[in-house]
C-alpha cells in the first residue's frame, strides 16, 4: 500500500515536471517562432472558429429573422383568432373587453378578414366571354391608425401611402398578388399584372362587387401580410354584410417584461377560448419555418465540421513540419535527459496557444461587431431580414470541440517525432 502511494506520488511528479517543462519549451518555441507565421496560423483559427460560429448563425438567423417578422408585423405577442368551425370569433365585444382589462396587455387590433378576389384590367377586354385579370386573397378590414401602433404596418409600404382613416373606397395590396413582386405565372397561383398605385381595380367579397383605388403596396416579407388586401375596417364591413361587430382576429401586443404564457393562461380562465383560438406568437408560427430551422442548424454544423477538419488537419501538418525540421533539436533534448512527455506537451501547450488565440480574438469579433451590427442591419434576404444567432452556450461548446480537437491534431504529429531513435535524431538519420 505504502510503495503504491509512493509510486503513485513519483508518477504525479513526474508528470507535473513535464508540463512545467513542456510550458517552459512552448513559450520558448513560440517567442523564436516566425512572427508572420505565428500571425497566419492564428488567421487560420479565427477563421476557422468563424466558421464554427457564423455559418450556423447566420442558417439559423435567416429562419430566426422570419420568425421575429411574423411576430412584430402580424401576430404580435398573442394572436386570437377565429375557431375551425366558425366564420368569425362570436361574443368579440366582450372579448375586446377582457382583453382591456388584462394588465399586460399594451395594446391590440382587431381584424375582420374574408375571402376575395381582386380584378384588374376588366374595362379593357373586347368581348364579355374574355377572362379578367385577378387573384385572390384574404381581405383584411383594420382600423389603420391602431393597426400601424401595434404592428407598424406603415413601414412596410414600398410603393404609394399607408391607409388613412377616410379612405373608404381605397386598399392596400400585399407585394404577393403583383406579378411585377411575384413574377410567378403558374395556373395554381394567379397574381395581378399592370396594377400600380392609383390603378382601379374591382374587390369581390362576400356578396358585394366594389371599384376600389390602390392606394399603397404593402411588402413586410410576411406571408400573411403580403397575400393580404387591407381596407378600413368600417367600409369593409358593409361590402360583407357583416352587422355585428364580431371579427376574425385580435393581435395583443403586451408590455415589455410580461410573461407571454402567463398572460395567454389568464386569457384563457377568463372563458376567452370558449370563442375563440389562443395562440402566443412562437404556436402561431408556420410549421415550415421551425422545420426548416431545424435543418439549417444541421446543415451549419455540417459546414462547421469540415471547417473544424481543414483546421485540425493545418494544426497537424504545421506541428508534423515544425517536428520534422527540428528532429536534430528534439534528439538533443532527449539526448541531455529530456523527458519525451515534456516534448511532446511542449508541441500540445502550442496547439492550445493557437486555438486560444483564434477563438479568443473570434469572439470579439462576433460578439462585440458581427452580431450588433447584424442586428442593427439585417441581411437582406428575398423572405426573411436575417439576423446572426450566437449563443454563448453554442459559442462555448464549439469553441471546446475546436479546442480539444486542436489538442488532438498537436500531439499526434509530436508523439510520431518524439518516437524517432535518439540517436538517428541528432545524426539526422
Amino acid at each position: 500500500m505504502i510503495e503504491s502511494s509512493a509510486l503513485n506520488l513519483k508518477t504525479r511528479s513526474n508528470l507535473w515536471r513535464a508540463v512545467r517543462i513542456g510550458f517552459f519549451l512552448a513559450v520558448r518555441d513560440i517567442k523564436k517562432a516566425n512572427k508572420w507565421a505565428t500571425a497566419l496560423i492564428i488567421a487560420v483559427m479565427i477563421l476557422t472558429f468563424l466558421n464554427l460560429i457564423v455559418v450556423s448563425g447566420i442558417l439559423v438567423g435567416l429562419i430566426e429573422g422570419a420568425i421575429n417578422q411574423n411576430k412584430e408585423r402580424y401576430s404580435s405577442d398573442i394572436i386570437i383568432s377565429t375557431l375551425p368551425n366558425k366564420r368569425y370569433i362570436d361574443d368579440s365585444a366582450n372579448i375586446v373587453k377582457t382583453i382591456k382589462s388584462v394588465p399586460e396587455v399594451l395594446n391590440f387590433t382587431t381584424r375582420y378578414t374574408e375571402k376575395g378576389v381582386i380584378q384588374a384590367n376588366y374595362k379593357n377586354r373586347t368581348r364579355l366571354t374574355d377572362l379578367v385579370d385577378s387573384a385572390g386573397g384574404l381581405v383584411a378590414g383594420i382600423d389603420p391608425v391602431i393597426e400601424n401602433e401595434v404592428t407598424g404596418l406603415s413601414k412596410y409600404i414600398v410603393e404609394g401611402e399607408y391607409l388613412g382613416p377616410n379612405d373608404t373606397d381605397q386598399i392596400m395590396i400585399g407585394a404577393d398578388l403583383l406579378y411585377k413582386y411575384s413574377p410567378i405565372d403558374s395556373p395554381g397561383f394567379q397574381t395581378l399584372k399592370n396594377v400600380e398605385v392609383g390603378s382601379k381595380v374591382r374587390l369581390l367579397a362576400g356578396s358585394s362587387t366594389r371599384e376600389v383605388t390602390v392606394k399603397g403596396i404593402l411588402k413586410s416579407k410576411v406571408g400573411e401580410i403580403d397575400q393580404r388586401v387591407y381596407m378600413i375596417d368600417t367600409e369593409f364591413r358593409s361590402i360583407i354584410g357583416r352587422i355585428n361587430f364580431n371579427v376574425n382576429e385580435i393581435a395583443i401586443k403586451l408590455k415589455s417584461g410580461a410573461d407571454v404564457n402567463a398572460v395567454v393562461s389568464e386569457i384563457k380562465s377568463l372563458g376567452v377560448d370558449k370563442n375563440a383560438k389562443i395562440q402566443t406568437y412562437e404556436e402561431a408560427q408556420p410549421k415550415f419555418l421551425s422545420d426548416i430551422k431545424v435543418t439549417f442548424s444541421i446543415l451549419g454544423d455540417l459546414i462547421g465540421s469540415i471547417g473544424l477538419a481543414v483546421a485540425c488537419i493545418t494544426i497537424f501538418i504545421i506541428i508534423f513540419v515544425n517536428a520534422i525540421t527540428r528532429r536534430r533539436y528534439i534528439g538533443i533534448l532527449k539526448g541531455i535527459g529530456i523527458d519525451a512527455l515534456a516534448i511532446e506537451v511542449s508541441y500540445i501547450f502550442q496547439s492550445v496557444f493557437y486555438a486560444l488565440c483564434g477563438m479568443i480574438v473570434g469572439s470579439v469579433v462576433v460578439f462585440a461587431f458581427l452580431q450588433p451590427y447584424i442586428t442593427v442591419h439585417p441581411i437582406n434576404f428575398p423572405f426573411s431580414d436575417g439576423i446572426l444567432v450566437a449563443t454563448p452556450l453554442g459559442t462555448f461548446t464549439r469553441a471546446l470541440i475546436l479546442f480539444i480537437a486542436t489538442m488532438v491534431a498537436g500531439y499526434i504529429p509530436a508523439r510520431i517525432v518524439v518516437k524517432q531513435n535518439t540517436l538517428d535524431a541528432i545524426l539526422g538519420r
